[in-house]
């Protein structure tokens, strides 16, 4: 795993994904629900990365988060939360 890195984003933005937010072992918090990312950006103090799904609703992920991404998914796992954020592609 490695830490989050803006551009392992860019293959998602602008596009139709399926987002959710789930425990450390996969269990959903909130189901995957479809939505369009169009943009990502650093908060003002540099300690987490946003991604926005209209120009002022967005999730905000630790960049200190370990990431796992390929072509059609990227998830970031938070452990001080124990939180593990997803993004998937939709066909």
């Amino acid at each position: 795993m490695e830490l989050i890195k803006i551009e392992d984003l860019d293959g998602f933005v602008r596009r139709n994904v399926q987002v959710a937010i789930l425990d450390e072992e996969g269990n959903d918090k909130a189901p995957f629900v479809h939505k369009e990312i169009i943009k990502t950006g650093l908060c003002p103090d540099g300690t987490h990365l946003r991604i926005y799904f209209d120009h002022k609703n967005f999730f905000a992920v630790p960049l200190t988060s370990s990431v796992e991404a390929s072509e059609s998914r990227w998830a970031a796992l938070d452990k001080e939360a124990g939180l593990k954020y997803v993004i998937k592609k939709r066909a």
